[in-house]
């Protein structure tokens, strides 16, 4: 059974009248006084948003920052868990177990080797500077937990594949032989 609708159903019978009318004011800009009257219910302004598509299966943002808004972190947090579980249930979108073999003994190597250049293989990768400063605000002292982390990030991405991600590295050796010119024999 889809589980959208059942998440949409929770939260309406979770928020209070109090909750109801700000979430009303917020949604002012985007929908109709008239319409916005008839609202009795969470189930109702849902509705409406999701008729007029500001809030969709695939894209809850809207909602997200109504939430937000109405200080119910609670109801955020259950929001984000089902953007989660559904990302996780989409089959097409799984490594199989060979990719996942390989990516685990990736993450390893990297892990062990990377070093303080973590930052540059992550961007390359896509992570924001926003999930990477998370990521070492969470783990302050630990870089390899930085790294480890970063790396489950990118495993999230669509295009996390083995094939990817040493591109990906190897534009970044690239990158750093640059940097500090080529080795030297007098060593």
């Amino acid at each position: 059974m889809d589980s959208f609708y059942p998440l949409l159903h929770f939260l309406s019978s979770s928020l209070s009248e109090g909750e109801l009318s700000s979430m009303k004011f917020l949604c002012r800009p985007h929908i109709g006084k008239r319409k916005l009257e008839s609202v009795q219910s969470g189930m109702d302004l849902f509705s409406i948003l999701l008729e007029q598509q500001q809030i969709t299966r695939n894209d809850l943002s809207f909602l997200e920052d109504l939430l937000k808004n109405i200080k119910r972190e609670d109801l955020v947090l259950r929001l984000k868990q089902f953007e989660e579980e559904r990302e996780v249930s989409a089959p097409d979108d799984q490594p199989d177990v060979h990719e996942k073999r390989l990516q685990k003994a990736a993450i390893e190597v990297i892990c062990e080797n990377v070093g303080r250049e973590w930052k540059m293989l992550m961007r390359k990768l896509g992570i924001s500077e926003a999930k990477m400063d998370g990521i070492m605000t969470a783990n302050p002292y630990n870089l390899r937990e930085q790294v480890f982390q970063s790396l489950r990030e990118w495993q999230k991405g669509r295009d996390a594949k083995c094939p990817s991600l040493r591109t990906r590295l190897l534009c970044c050796v690239k990158l750093h032989r640059d940097k500090i010119g080529p080795l030297s024999s007098e060593m």
